[in-house]
């Protein structure tokens, strides 16, 4: 905690920091919260992740685009391996209150206005997600790596072809692509999305899927979800949609695996990991029968 409390103090956008607080529910990156002059702050301390794909270049430019949109709290300053970010006083979401009804609807909302505006609020380039090639690319690494989780990568090539082919032609848009309930906040006045690291270029589908697959949503609420989202009715959407959410499911199974391997953060990725392949395999069940 010295070395970190040393490089905040260091940073130049604060005058006389103090109160630093690790800030618990981060696990890709270091994130405490720090007060200097009547205002809050937190600070995201990571570099690039290159095993994942994560650029923070990328980060950068989608939170300040976020921002922007009016969805996502102020960057305030950045550097390499840093990202100083406007504190929110706002509720961290869980699983049960993404699934209460209410709450599941402004939360549909809040994915479609950002799917349809923050593209307009980039000023830069950003990376692509598209989470087929992602899959391939980390099961390649835990078979080079010697993973023990490498008996388990056969059937799920052959499951991640069967996967492509049901989502078939995409729409392009913006997505989050990380859509836990704890990237969720609500202020009571208005819900936020933090934590752009995963954010990208990809289909709509996946943050749906996403947000379906990570808080154990209903098939009726699923539906429902589609239908409030495009408007139309839901059935034109459920095969691809399905499959769109066992790609989604087994990319933050191979996320874990390989994170087992390599981060140094204090986390137990080994229960993340069998919580997400029981997700999984559940869902592959379910899909074989849409």
């Amino acid at each position: 905690m010295s070395d970190l409390t040393e490089l905040i103090t260091g940073l130049p956008c604060f005058k006389a920091p103090s109160n630093i607080t690790p800030l618990g529910g981060g696990i890709t990156n270091t994130n405490v919260t720090v007060e200097d002059e009547d205002c809050k702050y937190v600070v995201r301390i990571g570099s690039d992740i290159a095993e994942h794909g994560v650029m923070r270049w990328n980060e950068l430019a989608l939170s300040q685009a976020a921002y922007q949109l009016g969805i996502s709290p102020k960057v305030i300053y950045h550097k390499t391996g840093v990202l100083v970010l406007e504190f929110i006083d706002a509720q961290t979401l869980n699983e049960a209150a993404v699934r209460e009804p209410g709450n599941l609807k402004r939360i549909i909302n809040l994915v479609a206005k950002t799917h349809r505006g923050i593209g307009k609020c980039l000023h830069s380039p950003i990376l692509t997600f598209w989470p087929f090639q992602i899959n391939q690319t980390y099961m390649s690494r835990l078979e080079k790596d010697g993973s023990p989780h490498v008996s388990k990568l056969v059937d799920m090539k052959r499951q991640l072809e069967v996967l492509e082919i049901a989502t078939g032609p995409v729409e392009l848009v913006v997505g989050h692509n990380d859509l836990l309930a704890a990237n969720i906040l609500d202020d009571g006045g208005q819900l936020w999305l933090i934590d752009w690291e995963y954010g990208g270029f990809n289909t709509p589908l996946f943050d749906l899927a996403g947000l379906a697959g990570n808080n154990g949503l209903s098939v009726v609420q699923e539906q429902e979800m589609l239908g409030q989202y495009f408007k139309q009715d839901w059935q034109n959407y459920w095969r691809p949609y399905n499959a769109m959410k066992c790609a989604s499911l087994m990319r933050e199974t191979l996320w874990s695996m390989v994170s087992e391997i390599y981060s140094e953060i204090d986390f137990d990725y080994a229960a993340y990991t069998a919580e997400n392949l029981s997700r999984f395999n559940v869902a592959m069940s379910d899909f074989k029968h849409t």
